[in-house]
């Protein structure tokens, strides 16, 4: 043990002697990167000097490996690494024995509850896909950035290591959390950032959902953002049916190490009453579509792990139609007479969103994409993650900000709008007010007002990304820019190349079906005999 200013100095003297790696690299090949090997030997020093207490192992990478164990491509810049049709098609020849590899790591450091933090920091893809069980199951942070000098890089590193007001990390450490049931209710699983326990028992279903088979897990790091989906299943028999009104009991045991070193405990307990299956009003009451959205979006999810995205896509439509013909309120065979109350009326809107997410579309990303994103999905909780499903737009005027429909219509050119995807952070100006901007308006005595409109959505999306970790990506743009995809992407296709919208000023190039196309489905499907 080393007294701090002595730890610091002898840290910041051991990264200002790192010098660049001499080995050569050839012209039309990458550089040799044993990242694997360099994980390997780094776990086996943690678990030598640190056995069963906290720790963190930080990767920071600028390439994918390409030596050695957990190999993800050659060097050979021909052999591209690969992507979303390789997996497909069955040609991501590294990919099994790389996934298998970095698996094994996960369960090492899981073992001794250590923490395995990525940071890429590359324009090309790193490996993550072939990482994420390990960072995952550990509880870790994966951070995407273009360079070490980038932004949300830097904020990212100093915002996880940031302390207290009694200089303590703000993060806890080898945490278990046990759940405990009625006995009409079994443990399916639970999908989020956490390793088996394999503690099973009578309470423990045989449908299992995420990591499952048990009904304790381990946590080796949680902080105030980690959440954790739990699935339950109802397996009385209809032969003893429970009396409508009597009491079931939900109970959450979590036992942590907090940053100061002390050991602490909370319990949670649910209590709820059972209703009778044709007591449709009091489950009415009782949903909250929000946490259901994201349970939906997670389980989807986990799905597309070990199944095709259209069983999936297929799952989620018919789940969504028995919950509508369900409790919607409807005349057989009367589309117009279809309608959702108050407590289902934003879900069918939720799945529209997912269906369209990058969650389980992965068309325009990387297979490391699409592992960074389900990722922090699976970690984040009720607000995040339906930011991610489906994203908040603000517009901006003279008149002051407003929530804006998520729809291509809301694009004005006299306006300006800040779409927050989780992931990125889009403050866009509508044409007109870009042309006053480069001509230099806002610099003018008499355009106060415009200058403060300029800068309103821009402090407003400075206040979201202190908020968030990892941090987003800012993107300023104009109509019709390049950049303006990232806005376009998101938004609802009500006005496309092929139905144009007169009240619109964009449209969008797709052949995507809107919102309004897909409710009209829904509820001619819902009142059908």
């Amino acid at each position: 043990l080393m007294p701090v200013a002595e730890c610091e100095f002898a840290l910041e003297s051991a990264i200002e002697d790192l010098t660049v790696n001499s080995f050569t690299r050839e012209t039309g090949f990458r550089a040799e990167r044993a990242t694997g090997a360099a994980l390997s030997v780094a776990t086996g020093l943690l678990e030598s000097c640190c056995a069963s207490a906290a720790a963190r192992l930080m990767l920071v990478t600028g390439g994918a490996c390409t030596r050695g164990p957990g190999a993800v491509v050659g060097t050979n810049l021909e052999e591209s690494i690969r992507s979303h049709q390789d997996f497909e098609k069955n040609n991501a020849k590294y990919f099994k024995k790389a996934l298998k590899f970095y698996s094994a790591i996960g369960q090492r450091l899981t073992v001794n509850c250590h923490v395995l933090d990525i940071y890429a920091c590359a324009l090309d893809q790193v490996g993550l896909a072939e990482m994420r069980p390990a960072v995952e199951s550990t509880g870790g942070l994966m951070v995407m950035a273009e360079t070490t000098s980038s932004a949300n890089f830097r904020t990212s590193l100093q915002k996880l290591l940031e302390s207290d007001e009694n200089g303590h990390l703000k993060m806890g450490f080898s945490a278990i959390m046990e759940v405990y049931a009625s006995r009409e209710i079994k443990v399916c699983g639970a999908i989020g950032p956490v390793s088996s326990l394999e503690a099973n028992s009578g309470a423990v279903a045989e449908t299992e959902i995420g990591v499952g088979g048990t009904m304790a897990w381990k946590l080796c790091s949680l902080d105030e953002r980690t959440s954790v989906a739990v699935y339950y299943e109802v397996v009385n028999q209809h032969s003893n049916p429970v009396p409508a009104g009597s009491i079931f009991c939900l109970q959450y045991v979590t036992r942590y190490q907090h940053g100061s070193g002390e050991q602490r405990i909370r319990v949670t307990t649910a209590a709820r009453r059972w209703v009778q299956g044709s007591s449709g009003a009091d489950l009415v009451q009782g949903f909250d579509q929000e946490a259901a959205a994201v349970l939906m979006a997670r389980h989807a999810a986990f799905k597309t792990d070990y199944e095709d995205s259209f069983d999936v896509l297929r799952w989620l439509d018919r789940t969504l139609l028995r919950i509508t013909t369900k409790f919607g309120e409807y005349e057989k065979d009367q589309p117009g007479s279809f309608r959702l109350s108050e407590s289902f009326c934003m879900f069918p809107q939720f799945m529209f969103h997912l269906r369209r997410s990058q969650f389980l579309q992965v068309f325009n990303n990387s297979p490391d994409e699409t592992a960074f994103f389900r990722l922090m999905l699976n970690r984040e909780g009720v607000t995040g993650s339906l930011v991610m499903i489906q994203p908040t737009l603000l517009s901006y005027s003279f008149n002051g900000p407003e929530p804006a429909l998520l729809d291509v219509s809301s694009i004005l050119p006299d306006r300006i709008l800040l779409l927050d995807t989780y992931f990125v952070v889009v403050v866009f100006h509508g044409s007109t007010i870009a042309q006053w901007r480069k001509a230099g308006y806002q610099d003018q005595p008499e355009h106060e007002h415009f200058k403060t409109l300029l800068t309103l959505p821009k402090a407003e999306a400075d206040g979201l990304m202190a908020n968030r970790l990892p941090v987003p990506r800012l993107v300023e743009c104009d109509q019709n820019g390049s950049q303006a995809r990232f806005l376009l992407a998101k938004l609802n296709p009500s006005a496309t190349h092929n139905n144009q919208n007169m009240g619109s000023s964009e449209i969008i190039f797709t052949d995507d079906v809107s919102l309004q196309v897909f409710m009209e489905h829904l509820s001619r499907l819902s009142v059908q005999s």
